[in-house]
């Protein structure tokens, strides 16, 4: 069992096509089955259902993936660690957000691991609050910048804060109209726009909702604020969005405004606990803690 072998193996477990692993490894799709038939015949089973509609994994293959991203996270982390010793920083920093961060420090941050390091490649992935937990977990990524959820993170998995936000009613005024600031028990019976449950954000709307007690809808659902904002300016219903997405900062045409009680949110920075960081990881963690001092120093 090889490195080549568990990487492909790995590849093909997350596209779920031995076509779209053959493009990620930049390989000929005949070389990634092989070297997965290969891999099969080493271990005694199969670790694919071929027959399925959709590729997935067989109860062996489930049981490998673990160890095979362990074994590629190790050499990874071998690797760099190396080159730092030589004195140039090498690696991987896999890093995940939500969307509408576009204003906050995240890009900043992103930008000054790669003017100080630029041997380290960055792999940015976006998504949901619940599937970058998820891949964080798993080790798919380094660390990731996610709404706190409302239940606790898992016990292998430490944050920190980074920001703080509320969200906000954004709507057509010649479609509806609501006092000011926009009550929650206002929205029953409207038609509500707002991220998916995958999200966070979405929680804490629901915990406000609930707290409430009023029963309130979700006709719309689109983790994009831009989607949001579209679907808005058609009149068919009421988005509910993060104040500090840059897209509000462009719909004149739009009125925006706070809801009652307010849904706050905490954005924060997860990484794994029960593993020691990778080279490029420290990096990021040593860029991430000098903005943090000078934000502190300037507030």
């Amino acid at each position: 069992m090889d490195l080549r072998s568990l990487e492909y193996f790995v590849a093909v477990a997350d596209e779920r096509s031995f076509t779209r692993a053959a493009q990620r490894c930049h390989v000929t799709q005949p070389t990634i089955s092989g070297q997965i038939t290969a891999l099969e015949r080493e271990l005694g089973e199969p670790l694919f259902d071929r027959a399925a509609r959709a590729m997935s994994l067989t109860d062996g293959g489930e049981i490998l993936l673990p160890y095979a991203r362990q074994c590629l996270a190790a050499a990874e982390n071998a690797k760099a660690e190396f080159s730092a010793r030589a004195g140039l920083l090498r690696g991987e920093f896999r890093f995940g957000t939500g969307g509408g961060v576009e204003n906050t420090s995240i890009p900043m941050l992103l930008g000054a691991l790669r003017k100080t390091h630029p041997g380290i490649d960055v792999h940015l992935t976006e998504a949901t609050s619940a599937p970058l937990v998820e891949m964080v977990a798993q080790g798919r990524l380094h660390a990731a910048v996610i709404a706190r959820p409302q239940a606790a993170l898992p016990t292998t998995i430490a944050s920190a804060p980074m920001f703080s936000g509320r969200l906000v009613a954004v709507f057509d005024p010649s479609a509806f109209s609501f006092d000011e600031p926009v009550a929650i028990t206002a929205l029953a019976g409207r038609p509500v726009i707002t991220y998916p449950s995958s999200s966070a954000l979405r929680s804490r709307l629901d915990a406000v909702i609930a707290e409430s007690g009023t029963d309130i809808t979700v006709n719309y659902v689109a983790n994009d604020v831009r989607l949001q904002l579209a679907f808005a300016r058609q009149a068919v219903g009421i988005a509910i969005c993060a104040d500090s997405d840059p897209a509000l900062q462009d719909c004149p045409d739009l009125t925006i405004r706070a809801l009652t009680p307010p849904v706050t949110f905490d954005k924060i920075l997860v990484w794994r606990n029960d593993i020691a960081p990778n080279a490029a990881t420290r990096a990021f963690f040593a860029i991430w803690k000098k903005f943090s001092a000078a934000a502190r120093e300037s507030a």
